[in-house]
């Protein structure tokens, strides 16, 4: 399993694209709808991953 220190880098870079993913969604809403679709698409299922490891890092440091 990775490291604490990984798992919240990982939790960080993940949470930075959601949030250029929501960005470039919403600038794209009028012109390429399809494409704000996919977009919004990509961003959930990074937000469910998110979800889990948040869950995990507090798991690993209620261990601790």
């Amino acid at each position: 399993m990775p490291r604490l220190a990984q798992m919240k880098g990982s939790l960080h870079i993940q949470n930075f694209y959601i949030g250029k993913l929501k960005a470039k969604q919403e600038q794209l809403f009028e012109s390429d709808p399809e494409l704000a679709q996919l977009l919004d698409n990509v961003a959930e299922v990074l937000s469910e991953h998110v979800v889990t490891l948040a869950d995990d890092i507090a798991e690993l440091e209620y261990e601790d």
